[in-house]
């Protein structure tokens, strides 16, 4: 056991850098010694949780040129991961990088080249192998319980995309390809990891159907979260929405992995409801997740029956994304400080960018 504490600095301390605190939880290991945003307010979340005079910036190459800095979170917006990560790597720290890995094909595969040069390691944040309910999945297949894997789709209902991803960078092509990147990443990831394959050919439909309707436009409108606010429902109510939108507001694509799995992925940014939905279907039986709280299993013949003939309770422990956050830093820590396995790999992570960018080209 390593007692020493990991020195942590946080490139993008807003938003999902948040998540960073997790590291200096009893028994984690972690302590944050350096912060970076362009945004003074995001240094408020952190009080209490470093020392006053922790360091704090806006740029993040002061932050690389401190020595005391042994690993970083990198957790700014999606077309500043190549930049950041790479920029990381060649200063000689460990990388904690948020997903998705990069933008395009290209700018994964830069940063992998990158950390292979650099012999330093790269953790990639997908989050959701942590969560109990998908690894409950990931269980029952690999126990044979549904026999060999032939078949799978998600079905993702996001009720906030208007909130959250029609009012800044994520509504445009420029900055984030697309959101088959921003939120697919993590399903075609767990597809992936569930089915055993990557895919191997892929093709997309959708388009800009909703927002773009939407006239009320302002260049610096707060983006919103993932809470359930009526006075913006319907959709077509939104208001200051970001002046560029040309991403897709839905979306279906088909994959074929490489293992002769089918699969399909469905998103939609303006239902009432937020649901994620994954059926996987093998030779002898099928499983699915009742939300996030239990996962069912149908391996004998009958007429529909919404209890399965099973039910598995994953019931999440405590914290952000259904208790994954906590365990997927406290994962990081331990891997720089100590190695190990770990749940996650930037080989996948870049799989499933691979796989959203040419759905998202298909599409197009």
């Amino acid at each position: 056991m390593n007692d020493k504490l990991l020195k942590i600095g946080v490139i993008g301390a807003g938003g999902r850098g948040g998540l960073s605190r997790n590291a200096v939880l009893p028994g984690v290991g972690g302590k944050i010694v350096a912060l970076c945003d362009t945004d003074p307010d995001a240094f408020k979340k952190y009080e209490g949780v470093c020392d006053e005079n922790v360091y704090k910036c806006s740029d993040y190459r002061d932050l690389l040129a401190r020595p005391e800095v042994e690993a970083v979170f990198v957790c700014t917006p999606d077309y500043l991961h190549e930049e950041h990560a790479i920029a990381a790597l060649q200063a000689g720290k460990h990388v904690y990088l948020e997903k998705p890995m990069a933008i395009t094909i290209e700018g994964c595969d830069k940063i992998l080249n990158e950390a292979r040069k650099s012999g330093k390691k790269l953790y990639l944040g997908h989050n959701m192998r942590h969560m109990r309910f998908v690894q409950k999945m990931k269980e029952l297949v690999d126990s044979g319980a549904i026999g060999k894997v032939k078949a799978a789709w998600c079905r993702h209902f996001i009720a906030y995309g208007g909130d959250a991803y029609f009012k800044d960078w994520h509504a445009e092509r420029e900055k984030g390809t697309g959101l088959l990147l921003q939120k697919a990443a993590h399903d075609i990831d767990v597809l992936h990891w569930i089915c055993g394959g990557y895919t191997t050919r892929v093709v997309g439909q959708g388009g800009l159907t909703l927002y773009d309707q939407i006239t009320d436009r302002h260049p610096d409108t707060e983006r919103g979260d993932a809470t359930f606010r009526n006075e913006n429902w319907p959709p077509l109510s939104q208001k200051q929405l970001n002046p560029v939108i040309d991403v897709e507001d839905i979306s279906h694509i088909l994959m074929q992995l490489d293992n002769g799995v089918f699969a399909t992925y469905q998103q939609c940014h303006f239902t009432p409801d937020a649901w994620r939905n994954y059926t996987i279907i093998g030779t002898e039986g099928r499983i699915e997740n009742l939300g996030e709280n239990k996962v069912a299993l149908w391996n004998t013949r009958c007429y529909y029956k919404a209890e399965g003939d099973e039910q598995f309770d994953c019931t999440p422990e405590g914290g952000s994304h259904g208790g994954a956050d906590p365990m997927i830093v406290a994962e990081f820590v331990r891997y720089v400080r100590e190695g190990g396995n770990i749940l996650t790999s930037p080989i996948p992570a870049r799989h499933s960018v691979a796989a959203g960018y040419l759905a998202t080209m298909s599409i197009r």
